[in-house]
């Protein structure tokens, strides 16, 4: 595969993917595209068993969209890629292989959702910090985030993380279940790695059922609305209010 936004490597059975764009990894296009064909290639090859998604600094997993590069779109190219977004996100959440973020930086709004769609989180002690801040720019959530995140961290949390826009420390957001460990930043990556070697051990056909019992209803109560909802959610993109948002969001990317 040839790659210029990501950098893949193996570990034995393990593939790590690691976003490579720029120090904040801004999610557009092309990263999507990317992203996309990786894990379409994880599934494909029968030599690997897990993926780690990984960020290739410590800074930033990812800021999440590249607003400067998307607010500038018609609203029929922003809804074809929010489409394909939405549908690498779903590739991801119901990969029939383990899969484990490791957050050595910080995972903000579409890049906090691309980590919330792999089944293990490892996040950074420090200031490394999760959120989705959404409804902040004016914009809502995606729908596939909507359905994905109280499964993990249950209603009354997912209501306050939703609504609320804040960004979350460590502590908080492993209390809260949006990572599955804090760690010292040497240790995410390799942390990361062993899961995936050892979940990626399991007997593959009942890892790939057991996956699917848990993620199978909520992929087909997502696919079920995601056409409505994603006709909703462009036109509040292009909002005045979401607009003017977007603008003072852009200036200071």
């Amino acid at each position: 595969m040839t790659n210029t936004l990501l950098h893949i490597d193996r570990e034995g059975p393990v593939a790590i993917v690691r976003l490579s764009r720029g120090v904040t990894n801004p999610i557009n296009g092309d990263l999507v595209a990317e992203l996309s064909a990786a894990v379409r290639h994880v599934r494909e090859q029968a030599d690997i068993r897990s993926l780690v998604l990984a960020s290739a600094n410590d800074k930033f997993f990812s800021i999440g969209w590249d607003i400067p590069q998307l607010i500038g779109l018609t609203k029929s190219e922003f809804a074809n890629f929010f489409r394909r977004y939405n549908r690498v996100c779903l590739d991801l959440y119901t990969l029939p292989k383990p899969t484990v973020a490791a957050l050595t930086g910080h995972a903000i709004a579409g890049g906090c959702i691309l980590a919330l769609c792999c089944d293990y989180r490892y996040v950074a002690d420090g200031k490394k910090l999760m959120g989705l801040n959404e409804i902040k720019l004016g914009a809502p959530l995606p729908y596939v985030v909507d359905c994905v995140l109280p499964a993990l961290v249950g209603g009354r949390y997912a209501r306050e993380i939703m609504e609320s826009g804040d960004f979350y420390a460590p502590d908080a957001a492993l209390r809260m279940g949006l990572v599955d460990a804090v760690l010292p930043l040497d240790h995410v990556v390799p942390a990361s790695i062993e899961k995936a070697k050892v979940l990626g051990a399991m007997p593959e056909q009942a890892f790939a059922i057991i996956k699917g019992n848990r993620t199978e209803g909520i992929e087909k109560a997502i696919v079920a609305q995601l056409e409505e909802q994603e006709r909703r959610f462009v036109e509040c993109w292009y909002s005045p209010v979401a607009r003017e948002r977007l603008k003072e969001a852009a200036a200071k990317f």
